[in-house]
């Protein structure tokens, strides 16, 4: 899956991120490359689905794919 990022100049130095496609899904890093892994800690955390509150009953099954 791709999955575009606008980032954006930090008006207090380094930089922030946004994810269009994932409403509320943002980060910000000091550096590039403290920007890259937070972004992809973001995307995770955003899309993640605690499964544990969620009500299922003995035949329903909970996958993970890849897209």
């Amino acid at each position: 899956m791709n999955i575009k990022v606008v980032v954006h100049n930090a008006e207090e130095g380094g930089f922030w991120a946004e994810v269009p496609s994932i409403p509320g899904c943002h980060t910000q890093g000091d550096t590039w490359e403290e920007l890259l892994q937070n972004i992809y800690e973001a995307i995770e955390a955003c899309l993640s689905v605690d499964t544990e509150k969620i009500v299922l009953n003995p035949e329903d099954k909970v996958l993970e794919i890849a897209v």
